[in-house]
């Protein structure tokens, strides 16, 4: 089952994703003009509503909490995997997707706040499945049920939970290193599992409060971090930053290899900024702001901070220790041995603490999304069942190995990317249109 699991989803998640996603990206970048590049300033200055409608939070909250999923483990073992995995270049094909991503997102934003919907209890909701049935009619409802089907197992932060197993077994467990026992790994599990629940059973409301005080200290105090590092290991910055570009067009391995290391990249990025999956639509629809456009420009800067900021704060201490020449597919372990090796017996204990601050904000708002599908297809009564499958895939995840983990993400997120970038592409008039307005 294991093997086919991850065979499948190397097939699924090969060129045909890359073309989707990235390929995707170019095309809206180039169909709007570069807007990523164009309105940035006018993206920050969006962070703060001006025009309220229906909603349950803020522009600002809906960016924290949309990226508390993104910044997460995914930044952290999803970039030590695509090291292990593809090299250095596999950061800079990171880097180009944050920027495809932007433009993707600044659609996605733009069209879930054009096309909201409405649960079986009259609330107001947003994502692709309202977005298709709003937005392109009834008769392309299958297309949101696949979403939301896929979305059940892509929004279970098996990857996430997993991550935060094995970083707590490596710095605290003596055998970790040869494997820690099952009931070892399951007892981090009931318990972590517990502290997910004190939130993500509190609703969107709660989420989003915890997310908005934890985001903007966590990703302040990992640049603090790496930013001890860089000054202690000046020297090695231009050799960190010449290995990515090298990596990313080198031809050694032959054309195979070369585009073996872009979708290395792309793949890993899916997981990092999300853009073209649909996850964060639901977050962003959940935004009283009124104004389509600048809900676009706000859900754009989610990718810069991720795939951009965050994704290379993690990439250069790895690289600097050069510790990811290992067998296998490993994540958060080379990370947390990079920074041990960097910062010696401080370090992997200092990455400790923003890991469980990343996971815990993940995994909260991974909830949101799973519950959103569920209310979709089950109606709002029976989502809460969700919640608590949600809570015992948690355990389940704590003792599953890695590469499995990350394979059923990978398959939920590409299945769900299939509806959502096909509506973006069906609607992209509308946002461009709107964005004419919006100038005016």
């Amino acid at each position: 089952m294991r093997d086919f699991i991850i065979n499948l989803s190397n097939l699924i998640c090969g060129y045909p994703l890359f073309f989707w996603l990235i390929g995707g990206g170019l095309f809206l970048f180039i169909y709007s003009r570069a807007v990523p590049l164009r309105r940035l300033g006018e993206a920050v200055r969006s962070l703060r509503t001006r025009k309220s409608g229906a909603g349950e939070i803020s522009s600002f909250q809906a960016l924290m909490s949309a990226i508390s999923a993104t910044v997460g483990m995914g930044n952290i073992a999803g970039v030590a995997i695509a090291l292990v995995m593809g090299g250095p270049g596999a950061i800079f094909w990171m880097w180009v997707s944050a920027l495809m991503g932007m433009a993707t997102k600044f659609f996605e934003g733009t069209l879930t706040i054009m096309y909201k919907g409405r649960n079986d209890k009259g609330e107001v909701r947003g994502g692709p499945m309202y977005v298709i049935t709003e937005g392109l009619g009834k008769r392309y409802r299958p297309l949101a049920v696949m979403f939301a089907a896929a979305g059940l197992i892509g929004c279970l932060s098996v990857m996430q939970a997993n991550q935060f197993v094995e970083a707590v077994c490596s710095v605290f467990v003596p055998a970790a290193e040869t494997g820690a026992p099952l009931w070892i790994r399951f007892a981090i599990g009931v318990v972590m599992t517990g502290i997910v629940a004190s939130v993500v059973l509190g609703g969107i409301k709660r989420i989003s409060k915890v997310a908005s005080r934890l985001v903007p200290a966590m990703v302040t105090l990992y640049f603090t971090l790496v930013a001890v590092i860089i000054v202690m290991n000046f020297r090695d910055i231009p050799h960190v930053f010449a290995s990515i570009f090298e990596g990313a067009f080198s031809l050694k391995a032959g054309i195979g290899g070369l585009a073996g290391v872009a979708i290395t990249g792309a793949r890993r990025a899916m997981l990092v900024n999300e853009a073209g999956v649909g996850t964060a639509m639901m977050m962003h629809g959940a935004s009283r702001n009124a104004e389509p456009v600048r809900e676009g420009f706000v859900a754009m800067l989610g990718p810069a901070i991720d795939s951009g900021l965050v994704c290379t704060l993690t990439a250069i201490p790895i690289l600097i220790a050069d510790s990811y020449h290992v067998e296998g597919v490993k994540g958060l372990a080379v990370a947390l041995q990079s920074f041990d090796t960097l910062i010696p017996v401080a370090g992997k204990y200092l990455l400790m603490v923003l890991v469980t601050v990343f996971a815990f904000s993940t995994m909260f708002s991974y909830s949101y999304y799973g519950r959103t599908c569920s209310e979709y297809l089950f109606g709002k009564d029976r989502a809460r069942y969700y919640d608590w499958f949600y809570l015992l895939m948690l355990l389940v995840a704590s003792v599953i190995t890695l590469d499995v983990a990350v394979s059923i993400m990978d398959m939920a997120f590409a299945l769900m990317s299939v509806p959502t970038m096909f509506a973006v592409f069906k609607l992209s008039p509308k946002v461009i249109d709107a964005l004419k307005k919006y100038k005016k």
